[in-house]
């Protein structure tokens, strides 16, 4: 066996043994074990198919990619046409498609005649009509006449297979792309081909609806329309809509979508074909999450506050309006980014911050965070490489993943598929965690049962980590004094390659931008005084602020004080941070706030000046994804009435205050920001924090879960529907303790929640499971790791 150029991990690779066959009297040669309909592929043969998905196992279901493989006088040939999609190539194998064999062509014509006896002629109003597989085969390799005359079979319809997912069942040709998809990828085997014969269809448990997370993906890939989807049902016609590639804004994975449009109107979103990233799969949330800025909420004016009151404003008078705010505050204004940004507005609101209002207050963590994670970030996860971090490749290579207050399904739906693929061919997955969750199931993960707080202790006393073990860690570490620590140093001392994970797409983007009060842009610190020449003559200023800012919890607090004076806010809702209360306090009691955002909110009931932003699928731009890989953002509503964009707001403010932000469109930003690069000097040092003692009584454990009380999955209502039920998960130790039966009170400082009660096992002990931001009317703040106080509700009280 030859060796082939080295892989990207830098290891030689072993060339495969080829095969030699003869194709349409095309010899080829392909590694061996390839399909033969790959390998007609390789030579521009397009064989009909149905069945057939290069991300699934071979079927040979629907027949229709038959090929005639005659005897080339070494026993290899058969004496009927055989499908194409299951049978490997073999040394010296004569292949005829149905471009060159009449036998083939006989046998494909047929397949599509059989599959239209029951067919509905339906396509004018199927929504698959257009860019149907089956249109296309039998205009190409069907009959031109049909010689049934008969009555065809017909179903009540739709089935609803679940709140999103609709089944026109007499359109389907028993492909199995769906249930193969659901079994093989998701895991979620709850659809399935039922009955036998003429009566053969697609079925679902009567009172078990089709629950998965990624169930879009089956109508994407059904070839003809038997599966359709509530949100895109009868909305456009295929070749109505203008298709625009562009990147998911709802979690770090980075996936590539495809966005059709029509008249300035996103009608659809599909999965993109990104093999290193998503492959050619995305989760509900990315697909039909994109009707959150459609609502009467949406800001499209600016707003000033008058008396007392917000009122509409031109562009001209905000600006002025909090120009004058601003500069009475001086330098004691806090600023806020959230997770919603794109690199460069990230990058925009980093020298807004610095270079205009001269602090280094400026934070995007909007959620439960620690001195320690801002170390962490500084040390671990600033200035990296796509090359030299964690790749999706580089978990589908490992041997072993340890996942740590981290929840893939949940929080980065796409790790998770690329986890079930990988266990597929033998990776162990182990979780710290209470429970084994739905998803660690479907992982077949190994569980480490911890309460929240024990994950540090546990995590260095794990065995068999080393340089083939990839640690993966999420941002609800940041909760959980020392484990961040632990995990960098388990990394450190094992050679376990480590990787952070957060929930939001624009959180790397934003470390890597410098938002965060120690860390200027490229992982330079704010304590080095070389970092801030280096930026400050870049920037084109004398000098930059040299004392660490302010964290965002730090800055509602100071507000509430009033120690400082003022805050600029985009993006950021006060009940995802550790206080909700303490947030809107500050919001409430400082001098002056600057609201940018894209919807009404806690923060712009409360500001002074209030300026809408545009929506993702309005700009241009960057995200990195939690590989530090770059997914382009493209302007899909092209509609003249947009909002501008946070970057030029801040421009504007810039220019009205006297500085110049040097940029106003993303492609200037971004281009100063690869400009300026990653810092070569001094680093941060890793974090070494102690772990915290777990408190006693009962620990509240959980996190947030896809489909949750977020704004991004906003008006969709099918999506909505879909969401998991909420429930206090608890042992039956516990639960027998404190009297739970059905229901039972979750008490937080910030109030009461009251959930159903899921005996879970196996499960720790005296900690309780709920989810965080739940979809429900009541909504406390719950932190992982915190003692909370749990009661039994009877039935009757609960009700």
């Amino acid at each position: 066996m030859t060796v082939d150029a080295k892989t990207t991990s830098g290891e030689v690779a072993p060339k495969p043994d080829l095969v030699t066959l003869t194709i349409d009297g095309v010899e080829v040669s392909v590694p061996k074990g390839t399909l033969i309909i790959r390998a007609a592929e390789m030579i521009g043969t397009a064989i009909p198919r149905f069945c057939d998905h290069p991300l699934l196992d071979p079927v040979g279901a629907c027949r229709q990619c038959m090929v005639d493989i005659p005897d080339a006088g070494n026993g290899r040939g058969f004496p009927k046409p055989q499908a194409s999609c299951t049978m490997p190539v073999a040394e010296g194998m004569k292949v005829n498609t149905q471009v060159t064999s009449p036998v083939a062509a006989k046998a494909q014509e047929g397949m599509i005649e059989f599959l239209l006896i029951n067919h509905p002629l339906d396509c004018p109003i199927c929504d698959k009509g257009g860019e149907c597989p089956l249109q296309n085969q039998a205009l190409s390799n069907g009959r031109a006449e049909s010689r049934y005359y008969g009555a065809k079979r017909t179903f009540p319809k739709p089935v609803s297979i679940s709140a999103q997912i609709l089944l026109d069942r007499e359109r389907c040709v028993l492909c199995a792309r769906c249930t193969r998809f659901s079994e093989q990828i998701s895991g979620d085997p709850f659809i399935a081909l039922v009955e036998r014969g003429a009566l053969q269809q697609v079925g679902s448990y009567e009172q078990d609806p089709y629950d998965s997370y990624f169930s879009g993906n089956v109508v994407q890939i059904c070839p003809v329309g038997a599966l359709t989807s509530a949100a895109y049902r009868f909305q456009a016609r295929p070749f109505d809509l203008v298709s625009t590639t562009t990147t998911c804004e709802h979690c770090a994975a980075g996936c590539e979508l495809r966005s059709d449009h029509r008249h300035h109107q996103v009608k659809r979103r599909l999965a993109g074909s990104k093999p290193e990233v998503n492959e050619e799969w995305n989760c509900d949330k990315g697909r039909f999450g994109f009707m959150y800025g459609r609502g009467d909420d949406r800001i499209l004016r600016p707003l000033v506050r008058r008396d007392g009151v917000l009122q509409p404003a031109s562009w001209p008078e905000a600006i002025d309006a909090a120009v004058l705010g601003l500069r009475a505050a001086g330098t004691s204004v806090g600023v806020q980014t959230g997770g919603r940004l794109t690199v460069e507005n990230a990058y925009g609101y980093s020298k807004f911050a610095r270079a205009v209002l001269g602090t280094n207050s400026i934070d995007f963590r909007s959620r439960p965070s620690s001195a320690e994670e801002a170390d962490f970030l500084a040390s671990t996860v600033a200035g990296r490489t796509l090359e030299s971090s964690v790749t999706y490749e580089a978990l589908e290579a490992a041997k072993h993943v340890v996942l740590v207050a981290f929840e893939p399904e949940d929080e980065s739906p796409i790790v998770f598929l690329r986890l079930r693929k990988a266990v597929r061919t033998g990776l162990k997955v182990t979780t710290l965690a209470p429970f084994a969750s739905r998803g660690s199931e479907k992982l077949k993960a190994t569980l480490v049962p911890v309460a929240p707080g024990e994950e540090a202790g546990a995590l260095r006393g794990l065995d068999g980590l080393d340089a083939g073990t990839v640690i993966l860690v999420g941002e609800r570490a940041a909760a959980l004094p020392g484990l961040l620590s632990s995990a960098a140093a388990t990394a450190a001392a094992t050679g376990a390659r480590l990787a952070w994970i957060p929930r939001r797409a624009g959180d790397v983007g934003a470390v890597e931008a410098g938002c965060l009060p120690t860390l200027l842009p490229g992982g330079r610190l704010v304590s080095d005084a070389t970092a801030r020449v280096d930026v400050a003559s870049h920037w084109g200023v004398s000098s930059l602020p040299g004392e660490p800012g302010l964290t965002a919890d730090e800055q509602f607090a100071a507000a509430a004080d009033g120690s400082l004076k003022a805050l600029v806010v985009a993006g950021v809702d006060p009940y995802d941070l550790a206080d909700p209360a303490a947030a809107l306090a500050g919001l409430e009691n400082a001098e002056f706030v600057v609201s940018i955002e894209q919807r009404a909110s806690a923060v712009t009931e409360r500001a002074n000046v209030v300026f809408p932003a545009a929506l993702l699928e309005e700009q241009s731009g960057y995200f990195y994804n939690w590989e530090h890989r770059l997914g382009r953002v493209r302007i899909v509503n092209k509609a003249t009435t947009s909002p501008m964009t946070d970057l030029r707001i801040l421009a504007a403010l810039a220019d009205a205050m006297g500085s110049d932000l040097g940029f106003r469109a993303s492609k200037q930003a971004f281009a100063d920001f690869v400009e300026l690069g990653a810092w070569d000097g001094q680093r941060a040092a890793a974090p070494s924090v102690e772990a915290g003692e777990v408190p006693g009584g009962v620990i509240a454990a959980g996190w947030r879960e896809l489909l949750d009380a977020s704004q991004g999955n906003d008006y969709e209502l099918a999506l909505r529907a879909t969401a998991r039920p909420p429930a206090a998960r608890v042992s039956a130790e516990t639960a027998e303790r404190l009297g739970l039966t059905e229901v039972a009170t979750v008490t937080t400082p910030s109030g009461t929640m009251v959930l159903p009660v899921e005996i879970t096992h196996p499960m720790v002990d005296d900690v309780v499971w709920v989810p965080l931001n739940p979809s429900t009317t009541e909504r406390i703040t719950v932190t992982p790791g915190a003692a909370v106080s749990v009661s039994a509700v009877s039935v009757d009280e609960g009700e």
